[in-house]
């Protein structure tokens, strides 16, 4: 039976993006081996020398919890290095290790190959009417208004 029996076709739209992204995020580790979470801060090492672990929380957008998570896993693998800036303990400093740059470069082919798979049989045009209608409701996201 169709969702919509069950749901205005406006609320289909949140139910398909939610199981899009749960899919997609599953089976982009499946095939990477690394959430896209993980891969994204590995991504914005890979470009830095050395940033604080704040600023990196920033450029992520990720809840600092979660980036603390990450990282503390990606440190266990020997992928990224923690310290505290001498001039000031209160800053956790992050750079990424010799491992988490080979594991970047690797990701990137098997990234690519997740992409267009899943963009398989989608055109150009569509593709790019895609982005435009994902880049509007993540703005209209963002000017709501919470209680």
């Amino acid at each position: 039976m169709a969702l919509t029996a069950f749901c205005s076709e406006e609320a289909e739209v949140l139910y398909r993006l939610q199981c899009v992204n749960r899919m997609m995020g599953v089976k982009f580790e499946a095939c990477t081996g690394i959430s896209q979470s993980r891969l994204e801060l590995l991504s914005l090492l890979f470009q830095a020398d050395e940033i604080s672990q704040s600023d990196l929380q920033k450029k992520v957008n990720i809840d600092s919890a979660a980036v603390t998570r990450h990282l503390k896993q990606l440190e266990t693998k020997g992928m990224v290095t923690r310290r505290r800036k001498p001039e000031d303990n209160r800053v956790t400093l992050v750079r990424l290790t010799d491992e988490g740059r080979t594991r970047i470069e690797a990701s990137k082919k098997e990234k690519e190959r997740f992409i267009s798979e899943m963009l398989e049989n989608v055109s150009d045009e569509e593709r790019k009417l895609l982005t435009d209608v994902l880049s509007r409701i993540q703005q209209n996201i963002e000017k709501i208004q919470t209680t």
